[in-house]
């Protein structure tokens, strides 16, 4: 089921869900330049029993493209919003990469409305992170910086196809199918120029670590030891700073598990879904 959901004025987010509408919400939190599309693969291996929901975050896919804000604060502000209009409480929120940030600011601003995190390719900030800031040393030197027009930040200036491609092939170890890099290539597109840098920019001044040590939920940890993007030692940072979490590694997989191993993906989310409904609601 599609749906469009308003969470402020002038910003529309385009949602979908499957599974039983009684079952155990689970929200999904897409990465960078990704979308609810991305998730589909994983939703659709999940046991039917799960109600997932995946959102488009703003400025991604079909939903708005606000000139701004595009902070974690404003992303967080989007899943409450999101939350409180389909009536669920609590939720197993699970966030890629860009969406794990938000979902661990959505967890330190509300735990009582989270009853586990999933956190794959995730990082508690891009302070100093290499691959970030090689991005930026391109975008000022080499020539590929048209592809980022900053000058023209009034306008959702269009990124080149061949950079979107580039961008959504460098995350993966494993091949995969070509029409769905074709599909989330597209979807890359559809992120204006301006919220890449504000996303990036926002988060190279996050750090979360110290506010997850405050929090007692369960948490799921997913990595795939090929994956340039994120590192071992951000998974072992939050790994210390959540209380009783979990990491699970993925051999020769890069930044996207969900995309490379579905299958493993799904099942060791629905299990760790079925233990967090089964637990009692923190204090």
């Amino acid at each position: 089921m599609r749906m469009r959901i308003t969470t402020s004025p002038g910003v529309e987010l385009d949602v979908i869900q499957s599974g039983d509408p009684t079952g155990i919400p689970l929200v999904l939190l897409h990465g960078l330049s990704d979308s609810s599309a991305s998730m589909r693969v994983l939703m659709d291996r999940l046991p039917r029993g799960v109600r997932a929901i995946a959102i488009t975050q703003r400025g991604h896919g079909d939903s708005s493209r606000p000139f701004g804000p595009y902070t974690t604060d404003a992303f967080v502000a989007d899943l409450t919003a999101v939350m409180d209009q389909l009536h669920i409480g609590r939720a197993v929120v699970f966030g890629h990469s860009m969406g794990s940030v938000v979902a661990q600011r959505f967890a330190i601003a509300h735990p009582h409305r989270v009853s586990g995190l999933v956190l794959e390719g995730a990082f508690p900030g891009l302070k100093g992170n290499p691959a970030v800031k090689a991005f930026y040393e391109a975008e000022r030197q080499a020539q590929e910086v048209e592809l980022l027009n900053w000058r023209n930040a009034l306008q959702a200036v269009e990124l080149d196809p061949a950079f979107a491609r580039e961008f959504q092939l460098s995350t993966i170890a494993r091949p995969l199918p070509p029409a769905f890099i074709d599909l989330i290539s597209r979807e890359s597109l559809k992120l204006p120029a301006r919220a890449w840098k504000q996303i990036l920019q926002d988060m190279m001044q996050v750090d979360t670590a110290a506010d997850l040590a405050r929090l007692s939920v369960p948490a799921l940890l997913l990595w795939g030891d090929r994956d340039t993007f994120v590192l071992r030692s951000d998974q072992e940072r939050l790994n210390r700073a959540l209380k009783g979490s979990t990491l699970v590694v993925f051999e020769g997989t890069g930044h996207d598990p969900h995309w490379e191993e579905p299958g493993r993906t799904a099942d060791l989310v629905a299990a760790f879904v079925q233990r967090c409904a089964a637990a009692p609601a923190a204090a």
